[in-house]
């Protein structure tokens, strides 16, 4: 396939997926299948730009890993991978690091937003984790990449990058016999309007890992019981539901549960609220909670089993880390030779 036909996203290993990250991330790579060339990576070297405990982070890899597959991506026909076992992600990012400028790296938000007041004591991978991002994505060739609007940042950050290596490069990459735009001007691939999902228990916030409550979201491990009675006591208005979007206005809790629900039945708000118009909470979140049930209950218990055998995971990971390997390297061994390593 060609390069431009290629999709690379990654999820960091957190910890404690829930529908948050399943309906605005990983419920979107699956149908890219049938039209790309797809790397989905569980960015484990991300993760350590914060501390995390050893045994957590192989946990958490392990489950985003199994939420891939559990929700249908398959790792035979798409390369599944942990960031951390291709070597030539961190060597491509510390040539990024040399291409990039500090001043590019001072104007990302999400660096300011993570490091708030205490920007001098967190760690420098921090800062300079938008060159491993670029790296990710430009060690492969990617032509897309699926974004939400926080990453769409990093994504500009990426094309900087890419253009100006091909600029301070280009008499070498000409010597070398390569196109001149070695590195392609990544684009972002718009699935749709983003699902941003909010707390059950406060529709003003995002649906986090986070809060303290667990009321507040649903697990992607949670099994059937849990899910129905998180969306049974989720935050609500005493108003029934309008007839049209202009009616969820100032009713956020109201617009999330419809934006659950669209989500989970692949409709839009507009098509849910012909459907309920006028309905009270009574009538909605049964049916909801019926939907999430049949959508997620199948993921978690795949999830579960699959968790159950780390092994088969690890064999998961380690065979598309050898597939991932092959494409990297062919980059590497091109981009060697461009910046003059012997």
């Amino acid at each position: 396939m060609p390069a431009n036909n290629r999709v690379f996203s990654g999820i960091q290993p957190s910890g404690d997926l829930h529908l948050g990250n399943y309906l605005g991330a990983i419920r979107r790579f699956v149908p890219l299948q049938q039209t790309h060339e797809c790397l989905y990576c569980v960015v484990d070297m991300h993760a350590i730009t914060v501390w995390q405990e050893p045994n957590e982070l192989r946990r958490a890899t392990r489950e985003v890993a199994a939420a891939f597959i559990a929700a249908g991506i398959d790792p035979k026909t798409s390369i599944v991978f942990n960031q951390s076992q291709v070597v030539q992600h961190a060597e491509l990012a510390w040539i990024f690091n040399c291409v990039a400028r500090i001043g590019w790296m001072n104007r990302m938000t999400q660096f300011k937003d993570k490091a708030g007041k205490n920007s001098e004591n967190v760690s420098l991978g921090l800062l300079a984790y938008p060159s491993l991002m670029a790296a990710d994505i430009l060690l492969y060739k990617a032509g897309s990449v699926p974004v939400g609007d926080d990453q769409k940042q990093h994504l500009e950050l990426t094309r900087d990058i890419a253009q100006k290596f091909n600029n301070d490069y280009a008499a070498s990459i000409a010597e070398n016999g390569f196109d001149p735009e070695f590195f392609p001007i990544t684009e972002p691939l718009i699935a749709g309007p983003a699902t941003r999902i909010m707390s059950l228990r406060d529709g003003t916030k995002k649906m986090s890992k986070s809060d303290p409550s667990d009321a507040s979201r649903i697990s992607l491990l949670d099994d059937a019981d849990a899910i129905a009675k998180k969306i049974r006591r989720a935050t609500t208005d005493p108003e029934p539901l309008p007839s049209d979007v202009e009616g969820l206005k100032g009713r956020a809790e109201a617009d999330n549960l419809v934006g659950i629900y669209a989500a989970l039945s692949d409709k839009t708000k507009s098509e849910v609220l012909t459907e309920f118009a006028g309905a009270g909470w009574g009538t909605f979140k049964p049916a909801l909670a019926d939907l999430a049930v049949t959508v997620l209950e199948p993921i978690s218990t795949e999830m579960r089993r699959l968790l159950a055998d780390p092994q088969t995971i690890d064999g998961y990971l380690r065979d598309g880390a050898e597939r991932a390997g092959v494409l990297a390297e062919k980059t590497m061994k091109q981009v060697r030779a461009i910046v003059g390593f012997i």
